[in-house]
């Protein structure tokens, strides 16, 4: 490594000196302390024992300063004046140090980033009249100082003795997470590239389109920040009950995952969320992993459109269209991906051919080969790759699970608040949604939930019941009402009638639909119109077909242009209702059933059966049953296929219906994850049929539990109280998890009062399940899921019941109202806190044992009895 770059880094041979001059240097023998020693007794300018002059910091400064801007040709172009002010700006940050009031533990347990920020505070005014560059100079050096202070503390012979029984493993963890952060910093030579694309990354994935929203008067876009709603990602084994996680932490503690979710669960949403919380300098204490990485957001229908081959790294941010892409400084990206750096947002493996997949999978291989360190999230429908497909390249495997009714609540409120819907609206669609079953089920993903939400304010409370209808409904309210809602009918403005809109969109999505693209060119779109325009007269009158393409983007808010040249609908549920549209009227069954075995026609089919006449529904579904027999490899999925499709098939032949009933009760029980999934797909029509099993083996309930769990609606309640007896923790885990996702109190009555009180935690998520949980009398292990103020828990008549207390949900905890559960034996804090005093669990004769998130920083741990012991969950990074 030549000097330039060791300048350009800040490395330790270059900064730990001029640090190490800040402070006294220690007497031989310093010997073991038993308390902390203040960060301001060690200053070395400061105190009895001043060996280091005023003058003497500012030159530690200028001198972090220059190595700094002879790195780079951007710091270099600084005005005299403003290096000069840079350097009395950090010259005044470290002079703060000595006015600290903390000890080097607690430094060091502070992090680098918040004494960076304490520093800062103490001199507020420095950076006032610097310019952007100058800032990003001041606060690059002061970060990587701060890195190297806390370094220094960690090295201390005294702080390494007091610490050495007790704190050896966290004082290797954070070392090494030290090194790592000094490896995050980027180099100023690219610091001014990175701000720039950080504030992109920002604006351009900042904000959400939420189905609706922009129908009338409101805003057209929903802030990232307002509109995220995290939701839980699950991952899956045979032989333990489903792992819950926040679907935003899959990737702390990891540095593979691929995640799958069904059409609409919010995984682009979750891909922007991650971007833009990297990018972003203010992050909450449960990303912190994320801190320094860049984000590259790399869509797989986008690197794909025109049969490319997927990008070298260097062209990452030309091949999605980024307009500061040319401005990369050379080699940028290779440093990063080098260091580890890079946070690589692979999204919709599904969205490309099947046949294209493999090929993906090897070029992902040779790119963690090449790059290793770096983190990566991949997503996909649950179909489109089978099982373990990058297990060999260490990627775990998550789904996103379902929205819980909390979840569902929560959604509803924010969209009828941005969009200032009235809460009249709010409240009959929350009571709806509990009261009709059917329409409970279709709000499990926030895309079907701002479809309902928006449905529901547009046509006064009278919704459509089937998922069919609720899409017919909204493309009648996109194309038709929005125009005139907006008094778009005036003389002299372009109009074409909503049918005409509905026959050239689905031109367009069945094109997609028959090559396997979920995004086209633009050029291809304007010549499928030039073609199709000369049988609509009526259409072709009103302009060319490029004046029609632009009516299209413009007016009908189905269609966008994700990319310069690219155009693709604004969600793939919606291109798959209006490509199966068109295969219906087409005639196009054969070709629908010869595709049925690929991921992507799966919903295309289940929306053309929705379309089809009764009889037609009779050739797809008898087909369909034909080849599942002639094709073995195939065949389950064919006949689950067929079971998924008869919730669409309002009017069917009473003997067709039987037939793929019949055909799907030889896959029942379940015995896979797949099979659970798909026969959930299926519906209601599913429980009756998993009612009827008797003597399963333990695998066998497990998926039959789930597959029930999933169907979600309270029809299901009678299939779970048949397992709530087993002894299999699987099963009961999954019973328990499931309660929010039933009426609480029936659930309660029929499964958890029937449970057996063992060491399962059950959760509670809101004040309803406390109730009834109170009103069984309680649980040893209960589980906090929700916003369940602690002081209710505290207050009720099953706080002395609780043996094991896990807090999982941020509910602002103060150890004070724990002192209440007086048999309380374990403690366990599943999220982070920055600091969380526990010296108010003393009085707690029973404690035994706290576990918490590495990198929480409990204060006064010394007031608790020697016989408390102390577990680190998993790194969270």
């Amino acid at each position: 490594m030549d000097s330039s770059i060791i300048g350009a880094r800040l490395a330790s041979a270059a900064v730990a000196p001029l640090v190490k001059k800040l402070f006294v240097a220690e007497s031989p023998g310093a010997g073991i302390v038993d308390k902390p020693v203040r960060v301001s007794r060690i200053i070395s300018f400061k105190g009895e024992k001043k060996t280091l002059r005023e003058k003497d910091v500012r030159s530690i400064a200028e001198e972090l300063v220059a190595r700094a801007v002879n790195s780079s040709d951007a710091f270099d172009r600084l005005p005299d004046y403003e290096q000069h002010a840079t350097v009395n700006a950090l010259a005044n940050s470290l002079r703060a140090l000595g006015n600290l009031d903390m000890d080097d533990v607690q430094a060091v347990n502070l992090g680098y980033r918040a004494l960076a920020r304490r520093l800062k505070k103490n001199n507020e005014s420095a950076t006032v009249g610097l310019s952007r560059d100058a800032v990003t100079l001041y606060e690059t050096v002061l970060d990587a100082a701060c890195l190297h202070i806390l370094h220094f503390f960690t090295q201390r012979s005294t702080f390494v003795a007091r610490t050495l029984v007790e704190q050896s493993r966290q004082l290797e963890e954070l070392s090494a997470k030290i090194d790592s952060l000094i490896a995050r910093t980027p180099s100023p030579e690219y610091a001014i590239f990175e701000q720039r694309y950080a504030d992109y990354v920002t604006v351009r994935h900042g904000e959400l389109t939420i189905f609706g929203i922009n129908l009338t008067d409101t805003p057209g876009k929903w802030p990232l920040s307002a509109a995220y709603l995290s939701l839980e990602a699950t991952i899956e084994s045979a032989d333990a009950a489903p792992s819950f996680v926040p679907a935003e932490q899959v990737l702390a503690g990891r540095k593979r995952v691929l995640l799958r979710g069904v059409a609409g669960s919010g995984k682009t949403t979750l891909v922007q969320w991650l971007a833009v919380s990297s990018a972003g300098k203010s992050l909450d204490d449960s990303l912190l992993y994320l801190y320094g990485l860049v984000p590259l957001i790399l869509p797989m229908r986008t690197l794909t459109r025109k049969g490319m081959s997927l990008p070298r790294p260097e062209d990452f941010l030309a091949s999605v269209g980024c307009p500061i892409a040319s401005a990369q400084p050379a080699g940028w990206i290779d440093r990063v991906l080098l260091e580890g750096r890079g946070l690589l947002l692979i999204d919709g493996i599904d969205e490309i051919p099947e046949n294209e997949r493999e090929g993906s999978r090897i070029w992902i291989r040779d790119l963690i080969a090449a790059y290793p360190k770096n983190r990566w999230l991949v997503t996909s429908r649950p179909s489109a790759v089978r099982d373990n497909w990058l297990t060999s390249l260490d990627f775990s495997e998550f789904e996103l699970a379902p929205m819980r009714r909390e979840d569902i609540t929560s959604f509803i409120r924010r969209w009828h608040l941005a969009a200032g819907a009235g809460e009249s609206y709010e409240r009959a669609l929350l009571r709806a949604i509990v009261t009709k079953q059917d329409l409970g089920r279709l709000a499990t993903n926030p895309l079907m939930c701002a479809l309902i939400c928006a449905l529901n304010r547009d046509r006064h409370g009278y919704l459509p019941e089937g998922r069919k209808e609720l899409y017919e409904a909204a493309l009648s309210m996109l194309l038709a009402r929005r125009d005139r809602e907006r008094g778009m009918h005036e003389p002299g403005l372009l109009h074409i009638a909503g049918s005409h809109q509905v026959q050239l969109l689905q031109k367009l999505a069945y094109w997609m639909i028959r090559n396997g693209r979920s995004e086209m060119d633009r050029a291809d779109v304007i010549e499928l119109l030039t073609r199709a325009l000369p049988a609509m007269p009526n259409v072709a009158d009103k302009g060319t077909p490029e004046e029609i393409y632009r009516h299209l983007l413009v007016r009908s808010g189905l269609l966008r242009e994700p990319s310069i040249g690219a155009v693709d609908f604004v969600h793939r549920t919606f291109q798959d209702y209006l490509g199966a549209k068109a295969a219906v009227e087409a005639l196009d069954f054969e070709l629908l059933v010869s595709h049925a075995h690929l991921d992507q026609w799966e919903d295309v089919i289940r929306m053309a059966v929705a379309h089809a006449r009764p009889d037609e529904r009779t050739r797809i579904l008898t087909n369909l049953l034909s080849r599942s027999d002639a094709s073995p490899d195939y065949s389950h999925r064919l006949r689950l296929l067929a079971a998924a499709c008869l919730e669409h098939a309002t009017e069917l032949d009473p003997v067709v219906r039987s037939a793929v009933q019949h055909s799907a009760a030889d896959l029942i029980p379940p015995s896979s994850f797949e099979q659970a999934h798909v026969l959930a797909d299926a519906g209601p029509v599913v429980l009756e049929l998993l009612s009827e099993m008797q003597g399963l083996s333990g695998d066998e309930a497990y998926f039959t539990v789930m597959c029930a769990v999933r169907i979600g609606t309270d029809a299901a309640i009678p299939v779970l109280a048949q397992y709530r007896d087993l002894p299999d923790k699987r099963i009961q885990e999954l019973l328990v998890r499931a309660w929010n996702e039933f009426d609480p109190n029936r659930f309660a009555d029929e499964i958890l009062d029937h449970l057996a009180d063992s060491d399962v935690y059950v959760p509670v998520h809101n004040t309803h399940e406390l109730k009834a949980l109170e009103r069984l009398g309680g649980r040893s292990h209960v589980r906090l899921a929700g916003v369940v103020p602690l002081e209710e828990l505290a207050v009720s008549g099953i706080a002395s019941r609780v043996t094991h207390m896990w807090i999982a949900a941020n509910i602002g905890l103060s150890c004070d109202c724990l002192t209440s559960f007086s048999n309380l034996q374990v403690l366990t804090i599943g999220l982070m806190h920055s600091e969380l005093d526990v010296s108010a669990l003393r009085t707690l004769r029973s404690l035994s044992t706290i576990k918490y998130v590495a990198g929480v920083n409990l204060a006064g741990v010394d007031t608790l009895p020697d016989n408390v012991k102390f577990e680190a969950l998993e790194s969270r990074e």
